[in-house]
């Protein structure tokens, strides 16, 4: 039996969830983006979805009272939870020990930092997995600054608010493409694994969820990702406007980023969501002299 085909025991349901609340006098904040999950057969959801293999170790960002914390210590070889809130940061520790015992709380590290600013020298050992019901505000660039940050995150499983979820996997062509579709593409094969109703959580957002399952790939191209990312910005910050023109500022000319693009293989008057990552990657390719990249 593998890690994420365990049966996973000890979760937290609506009492108990309410009760830790309760003891740590918590009011749940939409600046913190608080939403715990509290039904048990949806914590199941995700980790199977996840498939952890038992050598995984994983990252989850804002475990709060530990609802999917508890499932991901009996399935991975550690967990690092990181939490911003000092209060759920302190006792969820506690509650792993308490539910599971020494041995699943041994499994455990609770960071209490933002994990914005988190660094890869901060979690040893390495994570390789990312899997966490996300803070809504934050989600897009929170995944983003750890697939930065954290190389050896292979694969992962993240919930998102279902609108986030639609961008971060749209295709080409597709009216909500856009810069977090280009940049996660660049770290990553990306699909939804299915939506979460707003009732599995407390309290109740006015938003449906969605689950977001990654894989990381190699970049398309020898190029640097900040340049990449740069171009991806300029572009989609004048979405309506062809890349001659919305280029313009970057290439330091409408004629400098003709040039540019024709040599890298795209049409000028081609915008910003007609282009795959590897079109962005042969842009910069092509101002460096690196000449045209990808198929």
């Amino acid at each position: 039996m593998t890690g994420a085909d365990a049966t996973v025991k000890g979760l937290l349901g609506p009492a108990e969830v309410r009760r830790l609340a309760a003891e740590l006098g918590l009011r749940p904040t939409k600046t913190l983006g608080q939403n715990f999950v509290h039904d048990p057969n949806t914590v199941r959801r995700i980790v199977r979805a996840a498939a952890l293999d038992p050598a995984d170790v994983v990252v989850e960002v804002g475990p709060g009272l530990g609802s999917l914390t508890l499932a991901l210590v009996q399935v991975a070889s550690h967990v690092h939870a990181v939490e911003i809130d000092p209060v759920l940061a302190g006792r969820l520790a506690a509650t792993v020990r308490d539910r599971l015992g020494d041995a699943a709380s041994d499994r455990l590290s609770v960071h209490n930092r933002d994990a914005l600013t988190l660094t890869g020298a901060e979690l040893v050992p390495a994570p390789t997995a990312l899997v966490a019901n996300l803070p809504y505000n934050v989600a897009v660039p929170v995944v983003l600054h750890l697939l930065a940050e954290l190389p050896g995150i292979a694969h992962g499983l993240v919930m998102v608010q279902k609108e986030v979820a639609d961008r971060l996997t749209a295709a080409p062509g597709s009216r909500i493409y856009g810069a977090p579709s280009v940049k996660l593409a660049w770290y990553a094969a990306a699909h939804q694994a299915g939506r979460v109703p707003a009732s599995v959580f407390w309290p109740v957002p006015n938003v449906e969820s969605a689950l977001v399952s990654f894989t990381r790939r190699p970049p398309p191209a020898p190029v640097d990702r900040e340049a990449v990312f740069a171009v991806v910005d300029a572009a989609f910050g004048q979405r309506r406007k062809m890349l001659r023109s919305a280029l313009a500022g970057w290439a330091g000319s409408a004629d400098a980023a003709v040039e540019i693009l024709t040599r890298a293989g795209v049409s000028p008057t081609a915008r910003g969501e007609d282009l795959d990552v590897a079109s962005f990657a042969a842009i910069v390719a092509a101002r460096t002299g690196a000449g045209k990249v990808g198929p």
